[in-house]
């Protein structure tokens, strides 16, 4: 019978058996880490950045969410979406104000590692959209480009023609698109990954966003996740309740176990962001003051650090 951290172990290793080289060398990887037959030994621990939205923000002026993400103790950033009901980075943006921008966020001590496309990617003007995105996410270095897509029927051929024509210029500009689950066609990892694969392009991943997937399909991420995990990049942190209210919240305040969401990514050798996209508290009203979203982002990251600190000595 396994004790509690051998039980650990083997459920952190037991995704990485599709990753390693072959069948055989898993074998004897195994053996070597005393681990059961058939699976991989781990490889380096992942590196997590923790990174706060300027989304809950969106009520006051962009300048005050970085002064806040500040407050809270982040170092790194995502831009999105709008404050004050104005853009943060409009799609006609010239890229040396994404520069700018990007500037101005590191003078702060924030680097910026995500940022929306915003344009759905079966728009009309999707593909022209979101290759505008990747110049001023190139020009401001930031290396992830967070899409979705709407959920109605008969749009999936634009859908997937955009990410195919994106997704080349991304992996050449030193851009990744990261997908997030979104309803419909690309409602679950599972679906994510069969669109990754279809596009066929290192320049095109996954953004997981278990929020998403609970609250949209009643889907269970921790399930879901084992079935992408070595396509995901990056995370939408965020939590969901389906009681006594069907809402999203901020984690730790919902239904999502986070030490079951990480643990299939906690030894993947990349450096993947944690951006923090619902900081806020289930059933009550959000804050009115930013002062009261700054506490908030605080405590998100603060649960999510003790979440990393637990899987990382476990």
């Amino acid at each position: 019978m396994l004790d509690r951290r051998q039980f650990i172990a083997t459920a952190m290793a037991a995704p990485l058996a599709a990753a390693g080289p072959t069948e055989q060398q898993g074998q004897k990887a195994g053996s070597k880490a005393g681990l059961q037959p058939g699976l991989a030994a781990p490889q380096a621990g992942t590196k997590f950045q923790l990174a706060c939205m300027t989304l809950p923000w969106g009520s006051f002026p962009a300048e005050r969410a970085l002064t806040g993400i500040k407050a809270a103790g982040y170092q790194y950033v995502a831009w999105g979406v709008a404050h004050e009901r104005k853009e943060m980075m409009p799609v006609e943006s010239a890229p040396k104000e994404a520069a700018a921008l990007g500037a101005r966020c590191r003078s702060m001590g924030l680097e910026p590692v995500m940022m929306f496309a915003t344009v759905h990617l079966e728009a009309k003007n999707g593909l022209d959209a979101h290759l505008r995105r990747i110049d001023q996410a190139a020009a401001a270095k930031i290396p992830f480009l967070l899409t979705f897509g709407g959920t109605k029927p008969g749009e999936y051929d634009a859908f997937i023609g955009t990410l195919k024509g994106a997704a080349p210029r991304a992996r050449q500009a030193g851009v990744t698109i990261v997908l997030k689950q979104h309803g419909g066609n690309s409602a679950t990892g599972a679906d994510c990954a069969r669109i990754v694969k279809e596009v066929g392009d290192e320049g095109l991943k996954i953004c997981y966003d278990a929020g998403n997937v609970l609250d949209y399909e009643s889907h269970d991420p921790i399930a879901d996740i084992k079935t992408c995990w070595q396509d995901i990049r990056a995370f939408a942190i965020k939590d969901h309740r389906d009681t006594p209210k069907d809402e999203d919240c901020g984690p730790g305040f919902g239904e999502i176990d986070h030490y079951k969401l990480l643990m299939p990514v906690m030894n993947t050798g990349l450096t993947i962001p944690l951006a923090f996209e619902n900081i806020f508290e289930p059933l009550v009203p959000r804050p009115k003051t930013p002062e009261g979203v700054d506490a908030l982002a605080k405590r998100a990251r603060e649960y999510v650090e003790t979440v990393l600190r637990g899987l990382q000595s476990a």
